[in-house]
């Protein structure tokens, strides 16, 4: 039970102030611009456009900086905006095929058809702190980036064109039309589109976990990175009186196909079955946790055993969004006064009957050895 707190209005008013005063900081440094945050603290704006579900860097920037840095109150601040926004229409399915690539790897194919591009990673980088960022002025050229390539051929369609992995496209129950779980409450069993996009706007740190879990046996999990694409897809919109689909703009998303072992069942043949993550902006992460999740939650369609927490459906999506967690937890700051006044006054009263019943027991004790 929660009660109202009177009289609190004066305290609350000041502490919104005390707020915006440690948000500024020293007044003799220079505040941080939403240019800035968005420029230099990208992949901090991915995140939380990804898990806020709005592609908007200046409102991410935005929401970075009214957090004080807090990523997921930004998320939250992101996704309260979004239930404000009109819907005027739906887009059309991206061709990540046709990405304009800026990152493209692959850890089961050294050769690729269009080659490996390992574009801006830290996975060759020293983990040291290096002194010279520490500078205020950049003293380094701006690199520039290099042309487009055309379209490249997918590893997973170099596995199928030998049938040796499954078919693509399947959401897990066989709609037509993708289900939206803004718009419907969630019912479980989820179909496999509406997992996956409750899994894009998870948590990154949840998820990431629950990856790691079915690599170390958790979960019947044996991946190979098929493929990481980072670049940017053209978002169509069909216009009703000219019949067909016109690009309004441009996404930069990550997109990532895990390839795992199948042993086959009496109906298929051995084969490698398909792990998929796509999130706005460069989380690869990110994509990679969602990638190795969605993998596991696919245990009941392809008739394997569920034995760990990654391959529950329920407790994945149930626990995997970080606004609602956020809440959930954070709520436990709110008044309970009554709540607690009661859970008070029953252990008084069990620790009265605890100590009677203690002292009448010694009692017929001590009268006994008498």
């Amino acid at each position: 039970m929660y009660v109202a707190v009177k009289g609190g209005e004066t305290a609350i008013n000041n502490a919104h102030k005390l707020l915006a005063d440690r948000r500024r900081g020293d007044r003799d440094i220079d505040a941080l611009s939403l240019a800035q945050i968005k420029e230099q603290l990208a992949l901090a704006v991915d995140r939380v456009m990804a898990e806020g579900s709005l592609y908007d860097r200046d409102l991410a920037a935005l929401s970075i900086k009214q957090s004080r840095g807090d990523m997921i109150e930004a998320i939250f601040l992101l996704r309260a905006y979004r239930t404000t926004l009109p819907r005027f229409g739906y887009s059309q399915p991206i061709n990540t095929g046709e990405m304009k690539i800026e990152r493209r790897i692959s850890a089961t194919y050294k050769d690729l058809p269009g080659g490996q591009m390992l574009g801006p990673t830290f996975d060759y980088t020293h983990r040291l702190l290096d002194p010279e960022l520490a500078q205020d002025e950049a003293t380094d050229e701006p690199v520039t980036r290099k042309p487009d390539v055309g379209r490249t051929q997918r590893v997973s369609e170099i596995l199928a064109n030998e049938g040796l992995i499954e078919a693509d496209g399947k959401n897990g129950h066989g709609a037509e039309e993708p289900g939206d779980i803004t718009r419907t409450p969630t019912e479980f069993p989820m179909s496999r589109d509406e997992r996956l996009q409750s899994l894009s706007r998870g948590d990154e740190g949840f998820l990431l976990s629950l990856a790691y879990s079915t690599q170390r046996g958790y979960a019947r999990s044996h991946p190979f990175v098929g493929e990481i694409r980072i670049g940017e897809v053209d978002v169509e919109v069909e216009v009703s009186e000219l019949g067909f689909s016109v690009p309004i703009g441009r996404v930069q998303v990550t997109e990532c196909q895990m390839v795992n072992q199948f042993q086959g069942s009496a109906k298929v043949p051995p084969q490698f079955t398909r792990g998929y993550g796509l999130v706005f902006g460069q989380l690869e992460r990110k994509a990679m946790a969602m990638s190795l999740c969605d993998r596991a939650l696919r245990a009941r369609e392809l008739g394997e055993d569920i034995v760990a927490p990654a391959q529950d459906e329920e407790f994945v999506i149930a626990h995997s969004d970080n606004v609602q967690a956020t809440g959930f937890v954070e709520h436990l700051k709110l008044p309970h006064y009554v709540d607690f006044q009661a859970e008070l006054g029953i252990v008084r009263q069990m620790r009265r009957e605890y100590t009677e019943t203690n002292d009448a027991v010694s009692s017929m004790i001590k009268e006994a050895a008498e």
